[in-house]
C-alpha cells in the first residue's frame, strides 16, 4: 500500500509545518489540497456510476457514506478486538451512520426550506432516490444488530 500511495504522500509533504505563520499557511494549503482530492474523488464517482450504469444520486449517496464511514470502520474494528462483546462496534457505527443521515439530510432540507418559505417557493425532494438507500440501511441495521443477540447467546 505504501507504493500504491506514494504519490499522494509526496503532494501532502509539500503542506508547511503548522508553526509557519501560526498554523494558517497549512490550513490554507490543507483546505486547498481538500478540495482538490474531493474534485478527484467526485470525478471518479461520477465515472465510476456511468459505468456501473447507477444513477447520479446513488452513486453520489453511496461515496458519501463510504467517506463519512470508513474512518468509523476502523474505530469499530478496534472497539471489536478491545472488548468481549461487539456491543460497542456496532453502536459505534449505528450511531455514526444515524447522526450522517440525520444532519447530512436533515440540515440541508431545513435550510432549503427555510430559504425558499422566504421566497415564497415550493420545495420538493423526490423520495424515490432516497428510498433505496434508506431500505439498504434499514436491513443492514437489522441484521447487525440480530447477529448481535445471536453472538451474545452462543458465546456465553
Amino acid at each position: 500500500f505504501h507504493f500504491a500511495t506514494i504519490g499522494w504522500k509526496v503532494i501532502f509533504a509539500s503542506i508547511p509545518p503548522s508553526h509557519y505563520a501560526k498554523g494558517s499557511a497549512a490550513f490554507c494549503v490543507a483546505l486547498t489540497y481538500i478540495g482538490l482530492v474531493t474534485m478527484f474523488v467526485g470525478e471518479v464517482a461520477t465515472i465510476f456510476g456511468c459505468v456501473m450504469g447507477l444513477k447520479p444520486s446513488v452513486t453520489a449517496i453511496t461515496f458519501v457514506a463510504l467517506g463519512t464511514s470508513l474512518p468509523d470502520t476502523f474505530a469499530s474494528k478496534t472497539a471489536a478486538q478491545t472488548s468481549q462483546y461487539a456491543d460497542a462496534a456496532i453502536s459505534n457505527v449505528t450511531g455514526s451512520n444515524c447522526v450522517n443521515v440525520f444532519l447530512g439530510l436533515g440540515l440541508p432540507w431545513v435550510i432549503s426550506t427555510t430559504y425558499q418559505a422566504k421566497n415564497n417557493d415550493v420545495f420538493s425532494v423526490p423520495a424515490g432516490d432516497l428510498a433505496f438507500s434508506v431500505m439498504m440501511y434499514l436491513s443492514t441495521s437489522i441484521v447487525c444488530f440480530i447477529l448481535l443477540i445471536i453472538r451474545r447467546f452462543v458465546s456465553t
